[in-house]
């Protein structure tokens, strides 16, 4: 996106997803200052991040995230967006950066069978209250959960 970047991460540790974005900005900050002979921080604020405690909401991260071009009208089709894991989850393109989570693999047995039925997944828009528990855990840092949508969570980057 021209003004955000969405990770979505499951973390081996207990505090890993900040620990990679304290790299993130220790590294390719350094990096792009240098690149576009600049200072100071790249970022507004500290990351955010909320807790997924179920497939329902993992799946609609994914479309939230992989659909967020098209919605912000830089794409018509969320393949078309370059920095998207839209390819290596339904197109079956390699990403080196894109780990295959293990709900994403139950979607079927196959590379084929996954890919399809992932695309079936964009079929429809996200409905108007997914987007919004999205966004409102999003800025709250809330768990998501199907059986009572947002929670506080207690420790929402795990």
């Amino acid at each position: 996106m021209t003004n955000h970047v969405h990770f979505l991460m499951t973390p081996a540790t207990k505090h890993g997803i900040g620990h990679v974005m304290q790299t993130i900005g220790r590294s390719y900050v350094t990096y792009f200052n240098r690149m576009h002979e600049r200072t100071g921080g790249l970022w507004e604020g500290r990351y955010r991040a909320m807790r997924i405690d179920n497939e329902r909401y993992l799946l609609s991260c994914y479309r939230y995230i992989e659909l967020n071009p098209v919605r912000a009208g830089l794409v018509t089709d969320p393949g078309r967006y370059p920095w998207s894991s839209y390819g290596a989850n339904a197109m079956g393109v390699r990403d080196p950066l894109v780990t295959t989570h293990e709900r994403y693999l139950a979607l079927g047995i196959s590379r084929g069978e996954r890919t399809t039925v992932y695309r079936a997944l964009f079929s429809q828009q996200l409905d108007e209250r997914t987007l919004f528990s999205l966004r409102r855990g999003r800025r709250r840092e809330l768990a998501l959960n199907s059986e009572r949508g947002l929670t506080p969570g207690s420790d929402p980057g795990v």
